[in-house]
């Protein structure tokens, strides 16, 4: 997911977003933790969209 891409949508729909990341966020640290996950670079990338996300909300909120 790239900034760009994030830019174009609205408020409303980046709410939405950082939702579903931090849901998938949570099964993630959950499959981690019970060793069902095998893929550990997943959990950065979705800590990095979340953190993207939070950027473009941000610098929305500022614009307005």
């Amino acid at each position: 997911m790239k900034a760009s891409e994030l830019r174009s949508k609205s408020a409303a729909d980046l709410n939405k977003e950082l939702g579903e990341l931090q849901k998938a966020q949570f099964s993630l640290r959950m499959q981690l933790a019970t060793q069902q996950l095998s893929n550990n670079s997943q959990i950065k990338k979705t800590r990095r969209d979340i953190a993207r996300v939070k950027t473009v909300l941000r610098e929305k909120a500022r614009k307005a």
